[in-house]
């Protein structure tokens, strides 16, 4: 498999996906690709506004997108792309949308049969087995919580430290810590904002400026950086 899984996709201040870029451009080579791109996580704005986004910053890298709502048929889209690329938004609404549309299994085969996936937000949420580690409002019942299982180990994508003084309500590792009590078995990898992970030739890496932050049962919180071994998240159980 070759995976690309962001935590965001732009920084305040920044253009859309000026960070990861250069990654992106290293991730798809040279050769010019045409990908085939999901935008249903976009709930307050429109499919074509999101296609139109990231087909300016992949055309800026010699790469192009075309939206799977232009698609009579999006699951023989899937069958036929060069390449899948999966924008944040509501994860909620992403999933429910994938497994309406019939979606989620032909997108696994794909990319397990070695066809690259990018994803952002949402997007890198449902490379794990389940939703569950989304920061999503559940805005939408998504039919089921599974995803693509294309990793056994989950992401929180946006993963922040902060506790604001004044506020009362939980934290994100509070949050994550109720995960891992009832989902003993499971890594979480809290996945800062300009950072993501990278598989490719079954090395799992991290890069970005930040650390990671590994969760899991009965265990320390620990911070692994980009020059640390990711390998044991890959041979983690599966849910």
């Amino acid at each position: 498999m070759k995976l690309l899984l962001l935590s965001n996709s732009t920084n305040p201040g920044e253009p859309f996906l000026d960070w990861a870029k250069h990654l992106i451009k290293d991730f798809l080579g040279e050769k010019t690709v045409n990908a085939v791109f999901i935008p249903y996580a976009a709930v307050t704005f429109s499919y074509d506004e999101f296609e139109s986004k990231v087909e300016s910053r992949f055309a800026e890298l010699g790469h192009h997108v075309v939206g799977i709502h232009h698609y009579p048929d999006p699951v023989k889209a899937i069958e036929n792309a060069e390449i899948i690329v999966v924008g944040g938004g509501n994860t909620w609404r992403l999933v429910q949308q994938l497994h309406s549309k019939g979606l989620m299994e032909p997108m696994c085969k794909k990319v397990l049969a070695g066809t690259p996936y990018i994803g952002w937000s949402a997007g890198s949420n449902i490379a794990c087995p389940t939703l569950r580690t989304t920061n999503d409002m559940p805005i939408i019942n998504p039919i089921h919580f599974e995803t693509l299982n294309l990793i056994p180990f989950q992401i929180n994508p946006h993963y922040l430290d902060a506790h604001p003084e004044g506020f009362g309500g939980e934290t994100r590792e509070m949050r994550i810590n109720e995960f891992i009590e009832i989902n003993p078995e499971v890594y979480v990898v809290g996945l800062r904002e300009s950072t993501g992970l990278k598989l490719e030739n079954n090395q799992l890496n991290l890069f970005g400026n930040k650390t990671a932050r590994i969760f899991k049962k009965g265990e320390n919180p620990v911070e692994l950086k980009d020059s640390d071994d990711f390998s044991f998240l890959l041979k983690s159980v599966r849910q």
